[in-house]
């Protein structure tokens, strides 16, 4: 049935918000294809629930990775880069958790983390081999 949901791109299956599923061209879409080919069962200790083309989902409340996404509007040349694992990122605290996007990668890398999986940085351990699928292309300083 989830994946049904998530097909769909509907909240008629959850309480939570739709999924937006990215369309990446050229090099994202090879990193990212590389990338949704080697998911971890587990992230944060919440278990695989699906994953689809270039989204993928663990738990409840659910952690998303979200692959080819736009660069988020508030990144900017001078914002923080967290290095975790060789793969750099740019975090935003949003309403229930935060928000982690890839920086200097072909194809932006979208995590997001529930509060209720605190430290929300430990999801980003467990998704770094997955995310360096996805080419460097500017390693973040």
């Amino acid at each position: 049935m989830l994946a049904v949901c998530l097909l769909a791109g509907t909240a008629a299956c959850s309480n939570e918000e739709p999924i937006t599923h990215p369309s990446p061209s050229g090099s994202a879409a090879a990193g990212c294809q590389a990338a949704m080919a080697d998911l971890p069962q587990t992230v944060a200790g919440a278990n695989l629930e699906d994953h689809d083309g270039t989204v993928a989902t663990w738990g409840d409340p659910r952690i998303v990775l979200r692959c080819g996404v736009d660069k988020p509007a508030k990144l900017e040349p001078t914002s923080r880069c967290d290095v975790i694992n060789d793969v750099g990122w740019f975090a935003e605290q949003i309403e229930d958790g935060w928000r982690f996007t890839t920086i200097g990668r072909a194809g932006n890398v979208e995590v997001t983390v529930p509060a209720t999986y605190a430290p929300e940085a430990d999801a980003l351990v467990d998704l770094s081999a997955t995310v360096k699928k996805v080419p460097v292309v500017q390693p973040c300083q």
